[in-house]
């Protein structure tokens, strides 16, 4: 998804396999912008998976802060959604850190390797619904 505070910027959803980078979008966030045009804002869904050319980085405001993730894959996740004037943005690392977009420093390629199912609807074959009705009731 794309955070509240990019909803004034060009934006589409991601795709498998998007090349996206960490941008400053100037207005005191960052995201994913697109490969193709660094003025359009990717939206990533929950639950998205993503691969980093190199460690991640936090983006550098103190003397401590800018060290690497140590972490090239993540999973998108939403944060604070209690709080509607939050960051909601966030990757999820492997080892449990959980670091909000807005923290990454700008810069970064990620590829989009896996986008997560979202509300589609299967159906049972219906042999397997009479199988299973059939079942019960011969006992």
């Amino acid at each position: 998804m794309c955070d509240y505070s990019l909803q004034h910027v060009k934006s589409r959803p991601a795709k498998i396999g998007d090349q996206l980078t960490t941008r400053d979008f100037g207005l005191g966030t960052r995201g994913f912008s697109a490969s193709e045009d660094k003025n359009v804002a990717v939206c990533v869904l929950p639950g998205t998976e993503l691969s980093f050319t190199a460690e991640v980085r936090r983006m550098r405001v103190w003397p401590w802060q800018g060290k690497a993730i140590n972490q090239k894959t993540a999973i998108f996740r939403r944060i604070n959604e209690h709080n509607p004037f939050a960051n909601h943005d966030a990757l999820e690392f492997p080892d449990g850190q959980v670091v909000p977009l807005t923290m990454l420093a700008e810069g970064q390629r990620a590829a989009v390797l896996q986008l997560p199912v979202t509300g589609v609807e299967t159906k049972a074959p219906q042999w397997e619904v009479y199988e299973a009705s059939a079942a019960v009731s011969n006992i």
